[in-house]
């Protein structure tokens, strides 16, 4: 009874609108596949009070006077971040730690190899590692987030794959993020060294679960927030924490299309339906105890 009381107090000050604003991202579009909040799986969606702050944040900066800063850490604290980075990686990194996403990460990169022509083509390049994945026993899917403009959330949408094994042992279900491209989110105007630095120690390619992805977003988002005040510069709204965090944690549909929608035809390259005919050698790990062997 006590903790529901304390919630109350906190929200009692809000009025309607401003609650609306700060659960403006759990809103859901319509789209093709599945629809699914950020917590289907696992819960790593935003909590109250990252939202309150972020909200609070910016209702701020907007009645500060310019100039005016209420980051009270200092700019050169980039480099620590840089080592909370490395820290949170190498204890995903051990093979004791997670087999499976080790696993997993063989085959994404693997994928991504057989596929390599079709870098360019982003959405077709993603579409054909999942598929890809599948083929080798994955439960993989692209997943599509998008959001409306919300207390100061600029709107916007992303695409990255989602992998979801099921523990037959414990009964339960484990998520993993697949993105392709994960470090050249986080690119920023006139970079500090400190902060090209960081940069370089971000995965190029993520493979992991949420509560690790969610701590690398913002230790991230605030090491760009420190970079750019150095350089007088302001952090640009799709740069901002909350914004980032809602392209891998926001509501998301849920597809299997290998085809991305207004495609007229599936891009030229090897083929993953109807029977494998592209040569893959090398796929010869397991997957919930089957092996994979690809070849022509």
């Amino acid at each position: 009874m006590a903790s529901s009381g304390r919630a109350k107090r906190v929200t009692d000050p809000l009025n309607e609108k401003v609650k609306a604003q700060l659960i403006g991202h759990q809103l859901s579009y319509v789209s093709s596949g599945s629809e699914y909040s950020a917590a289907a799986v696992d819960d790593d969606s935003p909590s109250l009070s990252e939202l309150v702050h972020d909200f609070l944040e910016h209702e701020l900066s907007q009645a500060q006077p310019p100039g005016y800063d209420s980051d009270s850490e200092r700019v050169d604290t980039v480099a620590d971040s840089t080592e909370l980075i490395e820290d949170i990686l190498k204890s995903t990194a051990n093979g004791n730690v997670d087999l499976y996403r080790n696993l997993l990460l063989t085959h994404v990169l693997k994928s991504m190899e057989v596929f390599s022509r079709l870098r360019q083509q982003k959405s077709v390049f993603r579409r054909q590692v999942m598929s890809l994945l599948r083929e080798l026993g994955h439960n993989a899917a692209i997943c599509k987030t998008k959001w409306s403009s919300s207390g100061g959330l600029t709107a916007g949408n992303y695409e990255y794959i989602d992998v979801v094994q099921s523990d037959s042992y414990t009964s339960t279900q484990n998520r993993y993020f697949v993105d392709l491209d994960f470090a050249a989110e986080f690119e920023i105007a006139r970079p500090t060294s400190a902060y090209t630095r960081l940069s370089a120690t971000l995965p190029r390619i993520y493979v992991g679960k949420g509560e690790e992805l969610k701590r690398i977003v913002k230790v991230t988002c605030d090491a760009a927030k420190k970079s750019l005040k150095s350089k007088d510069l302001t952090l640009p709204p799709w740069r901002k924490n909350r914004y980032m965090q809602n392209k891998w944690f926001g509501p998301y549909k849920r597809t299997v299309n290998p085809i991305p929608a207004g495609s007229l035809s599936p891009a030229a390259g090897p083929s993953v339906s109807n029977g494998v005919k592209c040569r893959c050698i090398g796929f010869d790990d397991g997957v919930n105890g089957r092996l994979f062997v690809r070849t022509r």
